[in-house]
């Protein structure tokens, strides 16, 4: 196995899930497992766009992370290939009864790859707790008022 898949529904309309993925502004306040705050440099939301950030660890590291977005298709598929360590990650979008479906997949060049970063670094925790944060996120911009489909 070298692929880590995840399928997450929102109780929330497909346009905010989308928003929360494509806004500066708005992936900054849930991207990044419990503890990590992020701080993008860029976030430049087109195919072959740059994206920089850096992941700040609850015990104050820094991560920094490159990323080129390869193929956006708006409100339905964004998918890029991270740097260092090096994965493909495709996350599909679908409008279904009451919300959205949400697949998120990364790829990863190997299987001794998968294991030193999913098992031995735990993205697959880490992936179900950004998943947990943006449902949270997003139930607090409906329950403030913030977006309304």
């Amino acid at each position: 196995m070298q692929e880590l898949q995840t399928t997450a529904t929102f109780q929330i309309p497909l346009a905010l899930v989308w928003e929360a993925w494509t806004d500066p502004e708005k992936i900054i306040h849930w991207w990044g497992p419990d503890g990590f705050s992020t701080t993008i440099h860029e976030m430049d939301f087109r195919e072959e766009g740059l994206w920089k950030l850096t992941l700040h660890g609850p015990d104050g590291t820094n991560y920094p992370n490159r990323s080129i977005y390869k193929e956006i298709i708006p409100l339905k598929k964004i998918v890029f290939e991270h740097f260092n360590p090096h994965f493909i990650t495709t996350v599909l979008f679908e409008s279904v009864e009451n919300g959205t479906e949400m697949h998120w997949n990364m790829l990863f060049d190997s299987e001794e790859q998968y294991q030193v970063i999913v098992k031995a670094h735990k993205a697959d925790e880490g992936q179900k707790q950004n998943i947990e944060r943006l449902n949270n996120y997003l139930l607090q911009l409906i329950d403030e008022g913030k977006f309304r489909d």
